[in-house]
């Protein structure tokens, strides 16, 4: 009888949209294409009601038939789904705009958690867990709206993640409610798919706002349900959303950092969510929503895997594992221009290992950090402690692993080139290790009884953490100028590059890996780098500058990368050279050039 509602979601979903699909309303309710958007050709926007009428027929059919519980929570979350579902459509009938959609979203969130949903379980501050529960609800609504960009992916991920809501249901957390809501939710996506995903043709329909934002929030109040409004502090627990819905997380954490970065509204339109990267690498559109659909069933895998073993530390390497190979995946979308053939091969695996290197330095870094806060763990309580002090210990380990990764990535501790680390990379290390303890130590310090537990331990771990971070750091710069001053090669020929555009920069990559060379920085004429680092390098000034800059930097040669600037501003670069009796030489880099006369210079 529980399965009764995901069998009754899938025809009425289905239903409603060949219906609305032959009413005047398919045409009325039409997406046209746009330069920000997928699809070539307009197409109707009635895939949300059909999602819509099927959760409630399914979850209607479950309480009128005794299977699961007409709750109070259960009906504020029908209740707040109904208020994104109205809108929604009238967003897709009329753009309202981003305020009035967020105003519907804190009132379907203020609904539920009126209702009692919140994460009591985890915060035991009444107002704190309300605001971290408003954060939650509203930031995957607006999770799974951004990810609706490509046919057929918000649909399958949701259908997902509510299967492995309705799996946990039945084994840890048992909940009739959260499993009849959850089969809803699978059965309406299951009948919305063959209306959007469709083999060889293009979408026959869309789910537009009304769809994406039901979806994003239904999810999310689930999460809220089945996991953290009744969890203890294990781990996995706290763990379980968080992984079954990491890919909308991971999707809406890229697009957010990049569109920020350029200046651009992150609610505005675009092409470069994970899908679109992933087909810009050369993959089909069918063939990226199947690698996002596989991560994600792999990660809601993991995390019912960690509730039923229910052990610590095997939760904590194998999130750590998951984490670092998100980050590389990540790390390999977010830069398209740099590396457009990583999926010429097909091979999906090398997604995740672009960079070995980032790869092994996560690594390391776990063992770093857990090292280091065991240790002071250990100085403080002479090895003794409480078999409570131990499961701190353990929690605290955690959140501590999570809080200084999610600091170590803006920090710029995954990027730098650390055999010419300096003083600002140093800075950025004690900067991430002091920001990442006090938001570890908060966040327990919300959630956690400290009992006996001195929390002295977190000042030596910071400490501690400092020095083995940096050392792992530092350690091929110092390992690099020893053998350079043993081997005679400490003076290297310094190099100063003119122009810090793409051409620059590659040419400062290629330099980094010649051997007894040295950039020691770029003049550009553009503002916006003025006084700034590119890959550790700094920009020393513009062409009026130049003769300053020689006199500052002494260089041995110039190397200028921009030919096609005009002859008056390269004319000074000469002049100033000239006049310091610096060698100048001009870099042009060609491509698309005619085979036949590369072949035929190389003959004579």
């Amino acid at each position: 009888m529980k399965a009764l509602a995901a069998i009754v979601a899938l025809p009425a979903a289905a239903a409603a949209i060949w219906v609305l699909l032959r009413t005047p309303l398919a045409a009325r309710l039409g997406a046209a294409p746009r330069e920000d958007r997928w699809h070539r050709s307009t197409t109707p926007m009635l895939g949300g009601i059909g999602i819509f009428v099927g959760i409630v027929a399914g979850v209607g059919i479950a309480v009128g038939t005794d299977a699961s519980p007409a709750s109070r929570e259960l009906l504020a979350i029908v209740g707040g789904c109904a208020l994104l579902f109205v809108a929604g459509l009238l967003d897709d009938l009329y753009s309202l705009g981003p305020i009035p959609k967020l105003a519907a979203q804190l009132a379907a969130a203020g609904l539920v958690i009126a209702n009692g949903l919140t994460i009591s379980g985890l915060i035991s501050n009444d107002l704190l867990a309300g605001a971290v529960a408003v954060v939650w609800l509203v930031g995957m609504t607006n999770a799974f709206n951004l990810l609706d960009n490509m046919d057929g992916l918000a649909a399958t991920l949701a259908g997902i993640a509510a299967l492995f809501f309705a799996i946990d249901a039945v084994t840890v957390h048992h909940n009739d409610a959260v499993l009849a809501l959850a089969l809803a939710i699978a059965g309406a996506c299951a009948g919305f798919l063959p209306f959007n995903l469709r083999p060889k043709r293009s979408a026959a329909v869309f789910m537009g706002d009304s769809g994406s934002q039901v979806l994003g929030f239904a999810l999310a109040a689930l999460g809220l349900t089945a996991s953290w409004k009744v969890a203890g502090t294990t781990v996995a627990t706290l763990l379980l959303p968080i992984l079954v819905l990491a890919v909308p997380i991971l999707d809406t954490t890229l697009v957010t950092v990049v569109r920020l970065l350029d200046g651009r509204p992150v609610y505005q339109g675009g092409r470069d969510h994970t899908s679109h990267r992933l087909v810009y690498h050369g993959l089909s559109e069918k063939r990226a929503v199947v690698l996002l659909a596989v991560i994600s069933a792999a990660l809601g895998a993991t995390s019912l895997f960690y509730a039923v073993l229910d052990n610590a530390w095997v939760t904590l390497i194998g999130v750590l594992l998951t984490f670092a190979l998100l980050v590389q995946f990540a790390s390999v979308l977010s830069d398209v221009e740099r590396s457009p053939g990583v999926f010429e091969d097909r091979s999906w695996l090398r997604t995740f290992v672009a960079n070995p290197r980032r790869l092994v330095e996560s690594l390391v870094d776990f063992a770093l950090i857990t090292a280091s806060f065991a240790f002071a763990y250990y100085l403080r309580l002479q090895g003794s402690g409480t078999a409570y002090d131990r499961h701190i210990f353990q929690v605290s380990l955690a959140v501590l692993l999570a809080a200084r990764y999610l600091s170590f990535i803006p920090f710029g501790l995954y990027r730098g080139v650390w055999r010419y680390a300096g003083a600002r990379d140093a800075a950025a290390i004690v900067c991430a290790v002091v920001v990442s303890e006090v938001v570890a130590y908060l966040v327990l310090d919300a959630t956690q009884v400290w009992g006996a537990f001195p929390r002295s331990i977190f000042i030596i771990d910071a400490l501690v953490c400092i020095v083995l971070i940096g050392a792992s750091r530092f350690w091929e710069r110092a390992f690099v100028r020893a053998v350079a001053t043993l081997t005679g090669r400490a003076d290297r020929h310094r190099t100063l590059i003119v122009g810090a555009g793409r051409g620059g920069r590659s040419l400062l990559r290629e330099l980094r890996e010649t051997a007894g060379e040295q950039v020691v920085g770029f003049v550009d004429d553009d503002q916006r780098l003025a006084r700034r680092r590119l890959q550790g390098v700094p920009v020393l000034g513009g062409l009026m500058e130049v003769e300053a800059v020689l006199a500052k930097a002494r260089p041995d040669t110039v190397l200028v990368t921009i030919p096609d600037a005009p002859r008056e501003r390269l004319g000074l670069v000469l002049d100033a050279c000239t006049l310091a009796e610096v060698p100048c030489r001009f870099v042009r880099r060609e491509s698309n050039l005619d085979p036949r006369v590369v072949l035929g210079a190389s003959a004579d």
